[in-house]
Protein backbone atom coordinates (compact mmCIF):
# COMPACT_ATOMS: atom_id res chain seq x y z
CA UNK A 1 0.00 0.00 0.00
CA UNK A 2 1.73 3.44 -1.10
CA UNK A 3 2.96 5.58 2.04
CA UNK A 4 4.01 1.95 4.16
CA UNK A 5 7.41 1.66 3.66
CA UNK A 6 8.60 -2.08 3.24
CA UNK A 7 11.62 -1.51 5.58
CA UNK A 8 9.42 -0.01 8.49
CA UNK A 9 6.68 -3.11 8.01
CA UNK A 10 10.17 -5.49 8.04
CA UNK A 11 10.91 -4.39 11.62
CA UNK A 12 7.54 -4.79 13.60
CA UNK A 13 8.04 -7.00 16.80
CA UNK A 14 7.16 -10.00 15.40
CA UNK A 15 5.66 -11.28 18.72
CA UNK A 16 2.88 -8.08 18.61
CA UNK A 17 3.25 -7.13 14.84
CA UNK A 18 -0.21 -6.74 14.58
CA UNK A 19 -0.83 -3.96 17.81
CA UNK A 20 2.06 -1.95 15.88
CA UNK A 21 0.46 -1.76 12.42
CA UNK A 22 0.07 1.33 10.86
CA UNK A 23 -3.36 2.94 11.58
CA UNK A 24 -4.37 3.17 7.84
CA UNK A 25 -4.60 -0.83 8.08
CA UNK A 26 -6.34 -0.65 11.04
CA UNK A 27 -10.25 -0.64 8.93
CA UNK A 28 -8.72 -3.33 5.92
CA UNK A 29 -9.87 -6.53 6.56
CA UNK A 30 -7.87 -9.29 7.63
CA UNK A 31 -8.74 -11.10 4.67
CA UNK A 32 -6.86 -8.51 2.31
CA UNK A 33 -3.56 -8.11 4.60
CA UNK A 34 -0.40 -10.52 4.49
CA UNK A 35 -1.05 -13.19 7.19
CA UNK A 36 2.10 -15.89 8.02
CA UNK A 37 0.58 -19.28 8.39
CA UNK A 38 2.18 -22.35 10.21
CA UNK A 39 1.22 -25.62 8.00
CA UNK A 40 0.41 -28.91 10.44
CA UNK A 41 1.27 -26.56 12.88
CA UNK A 42 1.36 -29.02 16.22
CA UNK A 43 3.68 -31.77 14.99
CA UNK A 44 6.47 -30.13 17.10
CA UNK A 45 5.54 -32.77 20.00
CA UNK A 46 4.65 -36.01 17.38
CA UNK A 47 4.75 -39.25 19.68
CA UNK A 48 8.10 -40.62 19.33
CA UNK A 49 7.02 -44.14 21.20
CA UNK A 50 6.88 -46.89 19.07
CA UNK A 51 3.55 -47.79 20.96
CA UNK A 52 1.45 -44.52 19.05
CA UNK A 53 0.28 -45.79 15.67
CA UNK A 54 0.43 -44.51 12.69
CA UNK A 55 -2.34 -42.34 11.78
CA UNK A 56 -5.13 -43.87 9.72
CA UNK A 57 -4.75 -41.49 6.63
CA UNK A 58 -1.48 -42.78 6.20
CA UNK A 59 -1.21 -45.44 2.83
CA UNK A 60 -2.21 -49.17 3.60
CA UNK A 61 1.67 -49.95 2.73
CA UNK A 62 2.69 -47.93 4.86
CA UNK A 63 0.94 -49.27 7.98
CA UNK A 64 1.85 -52.87 7.17
CA UNK A 65 5.10 -52.44 6.51
CA UNK A 66 5.49 -50.57 10.26
CA UNK A 67 3.58 -53.49 11.67
CA UNK A 68 6.24 -55.56 10.86
CA UNK A 69 9.09 -53.62 10.34
CA UNK A 70 8.65 -50.65 13.15
CA UNK A 71 12.28 -50.07 13.74
CA UNK A 72 13.55 -49.68 10.00
CA UNK A 73 10.13 -47.88 9.76
CA UNK A 74 9.42 -45.52 11.85
CA UNK A 75 12.47 -43.16 11.75
CA UNK A 76 11.43 -42.64 7.99
CA UNK A 77 7.92 -41.64 9.40
CA UNK A 78 9.34 -38.88 12.05
CA UNK A 79 11.77 -37.25 9.75
CA UNK A 80 8.97 -36.82 6.89
CA UNK A 81 6.18 -36.03 9.47
CA UNK A 82 7.33 -33.43 11.42
CA UNK A 83 6.97 -29.79 9.86
CA UNK A 84 7.17 -27.25 12.90
CA UNK A 85 10.00 -27.95 15.34
CA UNK A 86 8.79 -25.19 17.71
CA UNK A 87 5.97 -25.06 20.33
CA UNK A 88 3.05 -23.01 19.66
CA UNK A 89 4.06 -20.09 21.51
CA UNK A 90 7.25 -19.60 20.30
CA UNK A 91 5.78 -20.06 16.55
CA UNK A 92 3.16 -17.08 17.79
CA UNK A 93 6.33 -14.85 19.05
CA UNK A 94 7.90 -15.86 16.11
CA UNK A 95 4.52 -13.56 14.32
CA UNK A 96 2.24 -16.97 12.79
CA UNK A 97 -1.46 -15.95 13.04
CA UNK A 98 -2.86 -18.68 11.58
CA UNK A 99 -2.33 -22.51 12.81
CA UNK A 100 -3.21 -25.56 10.29
CA UNK A 101 -5.09 -27.82 13.28
CA UNK A 102 -5.43 -30.86 12.47
CA UNK A 103 -7.36 -32.76 15.09
CA UNK A 104 -7.58 -36.75 15.95
CA UNK A 105 -8.92 -38.85 18.05
CA UNK A 106 -6.36 -42.00 18.59
CA UNK A 107 -8.02 -45.32 17.23
CA UNK A 108 -8.73 -47.92 20.51
CA UNK A 109 -8.75 -44.95 23.32
CA UNK A 110 -11.51 -45.13 25.03
CA UNK A 111 -11.57 -41.46 26.31
CA UNK A 112 -13.00 -38.23 24.68
CA UNK A 113 -9.37 -36.71 24.49
CA UNK A 114 -8.23 -35.61 21.29
CA UNK A 115 -4.94 -35.11 19.30
CA UNK A 116 -3.29 -33.74 16.30
CA UNK A 117 -1.76 -35.59 14.08
CA UNK A 118 0.67 -36.15 11.17
CA UNK A 119 2.00 -39.48 10.08
CA UNK A 120 1.63 -40.32 13.81
CA UNK A 121 0.03 -38.78 16.60
CA UNK A 122 1.11 -35.90 18.70
CA UNK A 123 1.51 -36.24 22.73
CA UNK A 124 -0.18 -33.15 23.62
CA UNK A 125 -3.92 -33.21 23.48
CA UNK A 126 -6.03 -30.29 21.78
CA UNK A 127 -7.13 -29.18 25.08
CA UNK A 128 -3.43 -28.49 26.42
CA UNK A 129 -2.76 -26.35 23.23
CA UNK A 130 -5.41 -24.48 23.48
CA UNK A 131 -4.90 -23.24 26.90
CA UNK A 132 -1.21 -22.54 25.75
CA UNK A 133 -3.18 -20.45 23.03
CA UNK A 134 -4.91 -18.67 25.62
CA UNK A 135 -2.84 -18.13 27.93
CA UNK A 136 -0.41 -16.65 25.01
CA UNK A 137 -3.69 -14.19 24.08
CA UNK A 138 -3.73 -12.89 27.42
CA UNK A 139 -0.29 -11.92 27.33
CA UNK A 140 -1.19 -10.35 23.94
CA UNK A 141 -4.40 -8.62 23.75
CA UNK A 142 -4.46 -7.18 20.46
CA UNK A 143 -3.32 -10.19 18.37
CA UNK A 144 -5.38 -11.22 16.86
CA UNK A 145 -5.57 -15.53 15.54
CA UNK A 146 -6.96 -17.69 12.90
CA UNK A 147 -7.26 -21.51 14.14
CA UNK A 148 -8.53 -23.78 11.02
CA UNK A 149 -9.60 -26.94 12.97
CA UNK A 150 -9.74 -29.68 9.45
CA UNK A 151 -8.52 -32.92 8.25
CA UNK A 152 -10.76 -34.51 11.21
CA UNK A 153 -9.60 -38.24 11.83
CA UNK A 154 -11.63 -40.30 14.28
CA UNK A 155 -14.22 -37.74 15.24
CA UNK A 156 -17.80 -38.94 15.70
CA UNK A 157 -20.68 -36.15 16.17
CA UNK A 158 -20.14 -36.70 20.38
CA UNK A 159 -16.32 -35.97 19.85
CA UNK A 160 -17.16 -32.57 17.16
CA UNK A 161 -19.16 -31.62 20.53
CA UNK A 162 -16.55 -32.33 22.84
CA UNK A 163 -14.07 -30.40 20.58
CA UNK A 164 -16.39 -27.45 20.31
CA UNK A 165 -17.04 -27.05 24.21
CA UNK A 166 -13.41 -27.60 24.29
CA UNK A 167 -12.73 -24.13 21.76
CA UNK A 168 -15.10 -22.39 23.67
CA UNK A 169 -14.17 -23.05 26.86
CA UNK A 170 -10.81 -22.01 25.97
CA UNK A 171 -11.13 -18.88 24.44
CA UNK A 172 -14.98 -17.80 25.87
CA UNK A 173 -15.39 -13.99 24.98
CA UNK A 174 -12.46 -14.23 22.70
CA UNK A 175 -14.41 -15.59 20.11
CA UNK A 176 -15.37 -13.73 17.49
CA UNK A 177 -18.65 -14.28 16.21
CA UNK A 178 -19.36 -14.53 12.13
CA UNK A 179 -21.13 -11.36 12.02
CA UNK A 180 -18.31 -9.17 13.10
CA UNK A 181 -16.39 -7.27 10.45
CA UNK A 182 -12.68 -8.50 10.21
CA UNK A 183 -11.23 -5.49 10.76
CA UNK A 184 -8.52 -4.91 13.26
CA UNK A 185 -9.80 -1.48 14.95
CA UNK A 186 -13.46 -3.51 15.11
CA UNK A 187 -12.13 -6.62 16.87
CA UNK A 188 -9.68 -4.44 19.14
CA UNK A 189 -12.99 -2.81 20.51
CA UNK A 190 -15.10 -5.69 21.16
CA UNK A 191 -12.15 -7.76 22.47
CA UNK A 192 -11.84 -10.65 20.06
CA UNK A 193 -8.77 -12.34 19.13
CA UNK A 194 -9.72 -15.71 17.52
CA UNK A 195 -11.28 -16.79 14.84
CA UNK A 196 -12.10 -20.83 14.43
CA UNK A 197 -12.39 -21.51 11.20
CA UNK A 198 -14.06 -25.25 10.79
CA UNK A 199 -14.00 -28.15 8.08
CA UNK A 200 -17.31 -29.45 9.23
CA UNK A 201 -20.16 -27.68 7.69
CA UNK A 202 -22.97 -29.22 9.67
CA UNK A 203 -21.57 -28.04 12.87
CA UNK A 204 -20.12 -24.80 11.23
CA UNK A 205 -24.05 -23.86 10.22
CA UNK A 206 -25.27 -24.33 13.28
CA UNK A 207 -22.81 -22.29 15.81
CA UNK A 208 -22.27 -18.70 15.78
CA UNK A 209 -18.69 -18.93 16.59
CA UNK A 210 -17.76 -21.42 13.66
CA UNK A 211 -16.46 -19.58 10.86
CA UNK A 212 -16.65 -21.41 7.02
CA UNK A 213 -13.89 -23.67 6.19
CA UNK A 214 -10.89 -21.50 4.74
CA UNK A 215 -10.00 -23.04 1.28
CA UNK A 216 -6.35 -24.02 1.15
CA UNK A 217 -4.11 -23.75 -1.90
CA UNK A 218 -2.15 -26.86 -2.13
CA UNK A 219 0.28 -27.52 -5.18
CA UNK A 220 1.03 -31.14 -4.32
CA UNK A 221 4.86 -30.68 -5.58
CA UNK A 222 8.25 -31.62 -4.33
CA UNK A 223 10.14 -29.02 -6.44
CA UNK A 224 9.93 -25.56 -5.26
CA UNK A 225 9.59 -24.38 -9.07
CA UNK A 226 6.76 -26.66 -9.80
CA UNK A 227 4.76 -24.92 -6.86
CA UNK A 228 5.54 -21.60 -7.78
CA UNK A 229 3.99 -22.22 -11.38
CA UNK A 230 0.71 -24.39 -9.45
CA UNK A 231 0.00 -21.20 -8.01
CA UNK A 232 0.65 -18.51 -10.85
CA UNK A 233 -1.86 -21.04 -12.60
CA UNK A 234 -4.38 -20.89 -9.66
CA UNK A 235 -3.64 -17.21 -9.48
CA UNK A 236 -5.10 -16.72 -13.07
CA UNK A 237 -8.70 -17.21 -11.32
CA UNK A 238 -10.80 -14.94 -9.38
CA UNK A 239 -9.84 -14.79 -5.67
CA UNK A 240 -11.83 -16.55 -3.13
CA UNK A 241 -13.58 -13.65 -1.04
CA UNK A 242 -12.45 -13.77 2.11
CA UNK A 243 -9.72 -15.38 4.17
CA UNK A 244 -7.69 -18.17 1.68
CA UNK A 245 -4.03 -19.82 2.08
CA UNK A 246 -1.49 -20.41 0.01
CA UNK A 247 0.55 -23.16 1.22
CA UNK A 248 3.91 -22.86 -0.06
CA UNK A 249 4.44 -26.28 1.48
CA UNK A 250 5.80 -29.01 -0.44
CA UNK A 251 4.89 -32.72 -0.84
CA UNK A 252 7.18 -35.62 -1.14
CA UNK A 253 5.79 -38.79 -2.41
CA UNK A 254 7.25 -42.31 -1.48
CA UNK A 255 9.37 -41.98 -4.85
CA UNK A 256 11.12 -39.18 -3.47
CA UNK A 257 11.44 -40.26 -0.17
CA UNK A 258 12.90 -43.38 -1.56
CA UNK A 259 15.46 -41.60 -3.42
CA UNK A 260 16.32 -39.45 -0.66
CA UNK A 261 16.96 -41.85 2.73
CA UNK A 262 19.35 -39.28 4.11
CA UNK A 263 17.41 -36.48 3.99
CA UNK A 264 14.21 -35.09 5.90
CA UNK A 265 11.66 -32.90 5.21
CA UNK A 266 13.28 -30.04 6.72
CA UNK A 267 16.14 -30.32 4.32
CA UNK A 268 13.81 -30.08 1.35
CA UNK A 269 12.19 -27.18 2.81
CA UNK A 270 15.09 -25.36 3.57
CA UNK A 271 16.87 -25.72 0.36
CA UNK A 272 14.33 -24.72 -1.37
CA UNK A 273 13.21 -21.90 1.29
CA UNK A 274 15.00 -18.72 -1.12
CA UNK A 275 13.29 -20.24 -4.22
CA UNK A 276 10.10 -19.98 -2.66
CA UNK A 277 10.33 -16.78 -0.46
CA UNK A 278 11.84 -14.53 -3.15
CA UNK A 279 8.20 -15.88 -4.86
CA UNK A 280 7.21 -14.31 -2.00
CA UNK A 281 8.11 -11.06 -2.41
CA UNK A 282 6.95 -10.15 -5.20
CA UNK A 283 3.29 -11.04 -3.87
CA UNK A 284 1.16 -8.20 -2.79
CA UNK A 285 -2.12 -8.63 -1.16
CA UNK A 286 -5.91 -7.00 -0.96
CA UNK A 287 -9.17 -7.95 -3.03
CA UNK A 288 -7.99 -7.93 -6.47
CA UNK A 289 -7.76 -11.03 -8.79
CA UNK A 290 -4.46 -12.69 -8.33
CA UNK A 291 -3.55 -10.95 -4.78
CA UNK A 292 -2.72 -13.41 -1.66
CA UNK A 293 -3.77 -13.13 1.80
CA UNK A 294 -2.55 -15.80 4.42
CA UNK A 295 0.94 -17.79 3.19
CA UNK A 296 1.63 -20.87 5.23
CA UNK A 297 4.82 -23.14 5.33
CA UNK A 298 7.35 -25.22 7.16
CA UNK A 299 9.37 -24.73 9.80
CA UNK A 300 8.20 -21.38 9.67
CA UNK A 301 10.56 -20.37 12.84
CA UNK A 302 13.56 -21.51 11.16
CA UNK A 303 13.85 -18.98 8.20
CA UNK A 304 12.42 -15.68 7.72
CA UNK A 305 9.74 -16.47 6.31
CA UNK A 306 7.19 -14.45 8.30
CA UNK A 307 9.14 -11.14 8.62
CA UNK A 308 9.27 -11.50 4.70
CA UNK A 309 5.22 -12.70 4.55
CA UNK A 310 4.11 -10.00 6.73
CA UNK A 311 6.29 -7.05 5.05
CA UNK A 312 3.99 -7.62 2.15
CA UNK A 313 1.14 -5.57 4.09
Amino acid sequence: MSGLSEPSLAKLPMDSWMSHLPCALWDTPLYHLAIPGSHNAITYCLDMDDRSPIDLMQPDMLQKLDKYMKPLIRPFVYKWAKTQEHPIKHQLDCGVRYCDLRIAHRPNDSSTDLYFYHGVYTTLTVEMVLKEIRDWLDVHPKEVLILSFSHFLGLSQELHAVLLATIRSSFTSKLCPKTEALTLRNLWALGYQVIVSYEQHSMERCHSELWSHIPYWWANKCKAEALIEEFERMKQGRRPGGFFVAGINLTEDLKYICTHPTESLKDLVMSTYPTLLSWVTEQIPGSRDGSLNIIAGDFVTESHFVPIVSSRL
